[in-house]
């Protein structure tokens, strides 16, 4: 292939097509007809010589070659728009699009208030979030299908950066009218009554010390220190009972109703899950850790300006939500 010969916008095109997997979507992207999107991807196949995207039925599926190809290219063409400034960011007349990485838990406390003040400063910005649980997590931000992941990770590996957004503990949730509700909670209640806890996956899912661990990055796999309730419960000689155990936090309200359950969840989520005056929390009764949440981002994207915005915004977000918590 003769570099000369090469038209840089095929390169766009190539990336908007692997990142969405759609002609048409990629060509609303581009704002080009399903047509031109179409020819530039055959220019491409003939410059390079492999036919990059296989149609199916799931979309236009990359080749080994097009998978090889693509992190490299997206980082030149970040490179080269940061060089040359050809695309400067202004939040207001933005139609940016930004990926998000986060459990429904911190998309409820932090991506909520962060959407709603994008109505005002930035009505153009789109937000599509992703669950931060998948098992390709790393390689998704590798690749740069994901700008942003938010969570709590144990270990970032050094291509990423990362940055501290709030700290916090735990909380006890239960229904209203619970027998343990009109007294302060004791540890013997947290094996008198069954628990509801989250968690995406444990040993058998590959997690270790209550973390996936995949590429260099750790993340949390339990949502709840579950080292402390067992240490602290060791004294009495009994062991607590999980008779739910769910993978995202939307059903514990109903989980919870019309039984004598307890729950243990991150605190901004007990504020968030109690605000409607059904559920109830409490402090444990006992000492729980303390949990870090993060942002984590490829360093190829620490000096792009739009990005940057986006990283101080959702900073902006946790610090109000952390704030709530008192």
């Amino acid at each position: 292939m003769s570099f000369g010969r090469m038209d840089l916008n095929l390169l766009k095109v190539f990336d908007a097509i692997y990142e969405e997997r759609n002609l048409v979507v990629a060509g609303k992207r581009l704002n080009l007809t399903q047509s031109a999107v179409s020819h530039a991807l055959g220019r491409l196949r003939e410059l390079v010589g492999d036919e990059l995207f296989m149609r199916t039925g799931k979309g236009m599926i990359p080749t080994g070659r097009a998978a090889a190809m693509a992190p490299a290219l997206r980082d030149a063409l970040r490179q080269i728009q940061a060089t040359l400034g050809v695309e400067p960011f202004s939040a207001q007349e933005s139609k940016r699009r930004f990926v998000i990485a986060a459990n429904d838990h911190l998309t409820a406390v932090i991506i909520a208030p962060l959407s709603r003040e994008l109505e005002h400063t930035a009505p153009g910005v789109d937000l599509v979030i992703r669950p931060s649980t998948r098992l390709d997590l790393a390689e998704q931000i590798d690749l740069g299908r994901i700008d942003l992941a938010i969570g709590i990770f144990a270990q970032v590996p050094g291509r990423l950066n990362s940055r501290t957004l709030m700290s916090q503990g735990e909380a006890i949730l239960m229904r209203k009218g619970h027998p343990a509700s009109r007294r302060k909670l004791s540890l013997r209640d947290m094996t008198r009554f069954p628990l509801v806890t989250l968690s995406v996956g444990g040993q058998e899912e590959g997690a270790v010390g209550g973390f996936f661990l995949e590429r260099g990055l750790a993340r949390q796999s339990e949502m709840f220190d579950r080292q402390a309730l067992e240490e602290a419960l060791r004294e009495l000689s009994e062991v607590p009972r999980t008779r739910v155990t769910v993978p995202h936090s939307l059903a514990i309200p109903e989980l919870l109703r019309d039984t004598d359950m307890l729950s243990i969840v991150p605190a901004s989520l007990a504020v968030a899950l109690a605000k409607h005056g059904d559920l109830l929390r409490r402090p444990p009764p006992y000492p729980a850790g303390t949990s870090t949440i993060r942002a984590v981002w490829h360093r190829r994207d620490e000096h792009d300006v739009g990005h940057n915005w986006l990283r101080e915004m959702v900073a902006n977000a946790a610090r109000l939500t952390e704030e709530a918590l008192g």
